[in-house]
């Protein structure tokens, strides 16, 4: 958790708007487990992981979402979703994946 509080406070020193996702939720064969965190920053950078690349790209997407509108979201991907096929989570397992701005 250091390294994950370091880089949002180095971000944010930078001028950076910063998101949080935290897998808060597993069912099943998950990549990550509860509590994996990955910062994503407006201009695009990224540290740690919520899915070890399966569905990394739409929790990017919509983090910088939240980084706009200020309102955090709770993401849900699985195998009978479509968005989770379409981000390739085919490991059988279902995840939820909180996103919240930092400030």
């Amino acid at each position: 958790m250091a390294g994950v509080r370091d880089e949002i406070t180095r971000l944010l020193a930078q001028g950076e708007r910063v998101a949080l996702a935290t897998v808060v939720a597993t069912r099943r064969s998950a990549p990550r487990p509860v509590a994996s965190k990955l910062v994503v920053s407006e201009s695009g950078e990224l540290y740690g992981s919520v899915s070890g690349g399966c569905v990394e790209g739409e929790v990017v997407t919509e983090a910088l979402d939240v980084i706009e509108a200020g309102k955090p979201k709770m993401l849900e991907f699985g195998v009978a979703d479509e968005t989770a096929w379409r981000a390739g989570l085919s490991c059988g397992g279902r995840i939820a994946v909180y996103v919240e701005k930092v400030d």
